[in-house]
């Protein structure tokens, strides 16, 4: 539970607060029932992420409606809620969140519910073991390593049969069947990443959200931004990473479905001029996953997607359609 602040500066907030904190929290007025997250009969979930909303949904089953914040190709860490986020937060039965600062313009909102008394949860507690320390925050990016979001899975499964005893026998249940499969992609992504050829088992993205996919599975990680893409690149770190590709033959670099390609095209003409060739291996997904109803818009189509992309651009062996040949 996030902490409580001091009565004088709760005050404060609501009335000195962001215009759009003060215009829907309007010091405790209720919601709007337009927004209600809740089907009569179900809970009402609200989770920030589509990685977080899709386990969720995975195991609460048909005793839950499930909504998520932050879309397809949306960035967590620029977002910022619309009237009608809040007012879904506000009506949602239990919200769960990512927590290490991935939501951080969402802040004061997910504080100011807490101290109202929501059922407010971060998928990242008790993560300790597998979180990545570094800089001014930790890295959120717990999604990209399969076992700890497996352990991300067991937080949310806890707190749903706390939240919801009566039906926790089949939260266990269905969260059995739902860790067996994450276990087979862990699996796969080790097996496949492995393939690449030691040398070029390197990893150029955008930003630095792969850092657990690469403790996990034996890569090395470069970012051109650092785990936030609040952080601005700068002329020198680009030139430092076309050396690194130069002077590695790196093959393949990788742009994100969430983050400006601009800064890529940047390291592809600067290899360019140095006389080395390196190719756009493939889009992924980092801070959300593909589009609702699709494969790869769920959690495991995710990160199937990217091992597959990954592996085969970098000259390792994957099939062309993934683990459950479901990739387009």
């Amino acid at each position: 539970m996030l902490p409580v602040m001091p009565s004088l500066l709760a005050t404060a907030r609501c009335i000195l607060g962001t215009a759009l904190t003060a215009l829907l929290f309007s010091c405790g007025e209720p919601p709007s029932a337009a927004t209600d997250a809740s089907t009569p009969g179900k809970i009402g979930i609200v989770a920030t992420t589509g990685m977080i909303g899709d386990v969720a949904a995975q195991i609460a089953g048909d005793r839950a409606s499930v909504q998520t914040l932050i879309g397809e190709g949306v960035d967590p860490h620029l977002y910022k809620p619309a009237a009608m986020d809040v007012r879904m937060l506000q009506a949602a039965d239990v919200v769960f969140f990512n927590g290490l600062m991935l939501e951080g313009k969402m802040g004061d909102i997910l504080a100011k519910l807490g101290q109202a008394g929501k059922p407010l949860y971060a998928v990242s507690e008790g993560l300790d073991q597998f979180v990545i320390a570094g800089g001014e925050h930790h890295d959120p990016h717990i999604w990209m390593d399969v076992a700890g979001w497996t352990q991300a899975a067991r937080v949310i499964t806890g707190k749903l049969s706390a939240f919801d005893p009566d039906h926790a026998a089949a939260y266990e249940e269905r969260s059995a069947v739902y860790l067996a499969e994450m276990q087979k992609l862990d699996a796969y992504a080790r097996t496949s990443l492995a393939s690449i050829p030691e040398t070029q088992r390197v990893l150029v993205t955008a930003h630095d959200a792969f850092s657990y996919m690469a403790r996990a599975y034996g890569l090395e990680v470069r970012g051109i931004q650092g785990i936030s893409t609040e952080s601005e690149a700068g002329l020198k770190d680009i030139e430092d990473l076309v050396r690194f590709l130069v002077t590695r033959k790196i093959p393949a670099v990788f742009v994100e479905t969430s983050v400006s390609q601009k800064n890529i095209q940047a390291l592809i003409e600067g290899a360019r001029a140095a006389g080395h060739e390196v190719k756009i291996g493939g889009s992924l997904f980092s801070d959300a996953m593909g589009a609702r109803g699709t494969y790869e818009g769920t959690y495991i189509g995710m990160i199937d997607h990217n091992v597959t992309i990954i592996t085969r651009a970098l000259g390792g062996s994957a099939p062309e359609k993934g683990l459950h040949g479901k990739l387009k």
